[in-house]
């Protein structure tokens, strides 16, 4: 199993796709922490995770303020006192033309996607003493498929794969490999009853899984990608080809 006993991180993962990171994780013998808002929803992914054949440690955490931020990563270093890899999944998706939009709103969205990522990337650096990879879910609404209507959005992606493109050079010379993975259409609740500008089907023919998701996260996560630094993988089944 390529996480086996490994202690690994996942945001977002009271759903979608860190969710679905989350159990995949488990299924190949993972350590993992649970980050998310919402503390019965981690209590079932945390269940989830230990029926897959990994273990648990939900901690309730809002990625948008920084003392729960800050809180998380105390807990993680009290319990394992090292992180191997680390998915940041964390986000939100909310509407608005750039000229249109509240500052609330830009500034929920920003505070969220990219501010709460730089946060968690930060403590996932200081605890990977022995390297490490990080996946930063970022968005094909970023820097690959304009849509009207997500400003806020689509900046907070770009700068999700400008950050980890950076970070990536500045790390891996202590052997920590950062990479983004760059969803289309996915089969998440955010999505549903919307197609968010991306038409009425991909080209391939169907929107994409959560677990495929989760595969293209787990595989920059594992050694099978340890050549792959501060790249961006593009899943949106033909959008952007």
């Amino acid at each position: 199993m390529r996480f086996e006993d490994r202690v690994v991180l996942v945001t977002g993962a009271g759903s979608g796709i860190g969710r679905a990171v989350a159990v995949g994780f488990g299924a190949e013998g993972a350590h993992v922490v649970l980050a998310g808002r919402d503390v019965e929803r981690l209590a079932e992914v945390a269940d989830a995770v230990g029926e897959a054949g990994g273990t648990a440690l939900p901690v309730p955490t809002d990625v948008s303020d920084s003392h729960s931020v800050d809180a998380l990563f105390r807990e993680v270093d009290a319990e394992y006192g090292i992180l191997h890899s680390a998915a940041n999944c964390a986000g939100v998706w909310e509407t608005g033309c750039a000229a249109d939009m509240s500052d609330i709103v830009w500034d929920r969205v920003i505070g969220t996607n990219l501010t709460g990522l730089w946060r968690c990337l930060r403590g996932e650096v200081r605890l990977m003493v022995e390297g490490g990879a990080i996946v930063n879910v970022a968005s094909v609404v970023g820097r690959h498929h304009s849509v009207p209507g997500a400003a806020a959005y689509a900046a907070s992606k770009a700068g999700v794969e400008a950050l980890s493109r950076t970070a990536a050079r500045e790390y891996i010379g202590r052997g920590i490999r950062i990479n983004t993975v760059s969803p289309g259409r996915i089969d998440t609740l955010h999505l549903a009853g919307a197609d968010h500008g991306f038409g009425s089907c991909p080209p391939i023919g169907r929107v994409g899984g959560l677990a495929e998701a989760a595969n293209a996260v787990l595989f920059a996560c594992s050694d099978e990608s340890s050549y792959f630094v501060g790249h961006d993988f593009v899943l949106d089944g033909g959008v952007t080809a």
